[in-house]
């Protein structure tokens, strides 16, 4: 009898239902009925996978569940609080539950459904219809046309799955990545130890295998397949990475903020001002990466004008006047 066949669930897909899982009970679930009941540890778990490869990727997903903020209860033993063996997990719901003060309109909930539409593959798929049960569950009746009209949106970049597969497995990765400037792509070879979102865009933190140093990358700039080599590095690693590639881009962006005159009521000074600080002369803001930003601030138009860095208004200005040129006028 053939073995059977790998079963492959996105991990992305496997942390929401372990996240909906233990919030459903109020008693919490022990680690054997989440191995053998949640939708993507059952596949595997069915597939053949060993007891204690479910229970380490369990323990991975806690850890990176509580880093992105979902506060897990671990309830142990009565007499011992100490003793793991029989523990159970839960999410509380009191710290997903709206104040009674709260109500939403049928407007409101219609905005709901579309913003739920927005994550979905295809109009109406099996998520969007699950996302619409549960949201009638609210007691609020809405109307089902305005799913049909949901945008589609890609979450994530091509190699996020990918590298979040690899950091599970602790393998090191290679991948063609072509920095601003560069006219060929160079091969990076890291052990990817976290991806980390920054400023509305994804990026991998690890360690440079050839400069054996810590390097961030933008996802975006990743123009080829990521490669899982048959290297394994130390889990240990992990620990604590997302926060320390965060706080890399964090530091970067205080170091390079941009002082800009921005015309009040406007696009630009809506989206602008939620990440700005104010300046006698306009308004300063952090950014991580130059190529963006001024790609950023060259849609604005003349609703905002750089006044330094001189190597980021050289940046805009270089972008505005390729449009004028590819529309026919002069520079």
């Amino acid at each position: 009898m053939s073995a059977k066949a790998p079963v492959r669930n996105p991990p992305e897909e496997r942390l929401v239902n372990l996240v909906v899982a233990l919030m459903a009970t109020e008693q919490g679930l022990t680690k054997d009925a989440i191995l053998t009941s949640v939708s993507g540890y059952r596949e595997q778990s069915e597939a053949g996978a060993s007891k204690d490869a479910l229970e380490k990727m369990f323990e991975r997903d806690k850890e990176n569940l509580r880093g992105l903020g979902v506060p897990i209860e671990t309830i142990g033993d009565r007499l011992d609080p100490d003793d793991l063996r029989e523990a159970r997990y839960r999410v509380p719901s009191a710290e997903y539950e709206l104040p009674d003060d709260i109500d939403f309109t049928p407007a409101e909930l219609a905005l709901l459904h579309l913003a739920g539409g927005v994550w979905s593959e295809s109009s109406m798929s099996a998520e969007a219809r699950s996302g619409l049960r549960k949201i009638r569950a609210l007691g609020i009746a809405v109307e089902d046309p305005i799913i049909g009209y949901s945008p589609r949106i890609t979450l994530r970049e091509p190699a996020f799955s990918a590298l979040q597969q690899a950091i599970e497995q602790s393998r090191v990765v290679t991948f063609p990545y072509l920095k601003p400037g560069d006219e060929h792509a160079r091969v990076r070879r890291i052990q990817p130890l976290a991806l980390v979102e920054y400023d509305g865009r994804w990026h991998v933190f690890g360690i440079d295998q050839t400069v054996r140093a810590d390097r961030t990358f933008l996802l975006s700039r990743i123009v080829g397949d990521v490669v899982a080599t048959r290297e394994q590095f130390d889990p240990a690693l992990r620990e604590g990475a997302g926060e320390r590639g965060l706080a890399g881009l964090e530091e970067l962006a205080e170091r390079q903020q941009a002082l800009l005159e921005v015309n009040p009521g406007t696009e630009a000074a809506l989206r602008l001002s939620r990440r700005a600080r104010p300046a006698p002369q306009g308004i300063r803001v952090p950014y991580v990466d130059v190529h963006f930003f001024a790609d950023e601030l060259a849609s604005y138009g003349p609703e905002v004008r750089v006044v330094s860095p001189d190597s980021l208004r050289e940046q805009v200005i270089a972008r505005l006047e390729g449009a004028l040129a590819a529309h026919g006028g002069r520079t």
